[in-house]
C-alpha cells in the first residue's frame, strides 16, 4: 500500500462517517508548538478524532480507519442519532 493511500484512509472514513450527521459540526485544528490545544486534550498522535457534547468528552478516536467506529461515536453526540 502506498503512503498516500494510507495517509488518507483516515480522512476519507471520517467524511464518509459524517455524511449520515448533518446536525453536527465537525472542526479540525492544527497544532504546533506555539499552540496548545492537542496538549490542552493530551493529543500525541494525529489524527485525533475527540467528540464532545455539552462541552463534554464523550468520545476520542486516534487514527481512526472505520468507519462504523466514527459512526458510532457521532451517533452518541448526535441530537438527531
Amino acid at each position: 500500500m502506498s503512503g498516500d493511500y494510507t495517509e488518507i484512509q483516515p480522512k476519507r472514513a471520517e467524511l464518509d462517517a459524517l455524511a449520515g450527521h448533518p446536525g453536527v459540526r465537525h472542526m479540525k485544528f492544527a497544532d504546533a508548538s506555539s499552540r496548545r490545544l492537542g496538549r490542552s486534550f493530551g493529543v500525541k498522535l494525529w489524527p485525533t478524532l475527540i467528540f464532545l457534547k455539552d462541552g463534554r468528552e464523550t468520545g476520542r478516536l486516534v487514527r481512526p480507519a472505520d468507519p462504523d467506529a466514527i459512526r458510532a461515536a457521532l451517533a452518541q453526540i448526535d441530537a438527531g442519532g
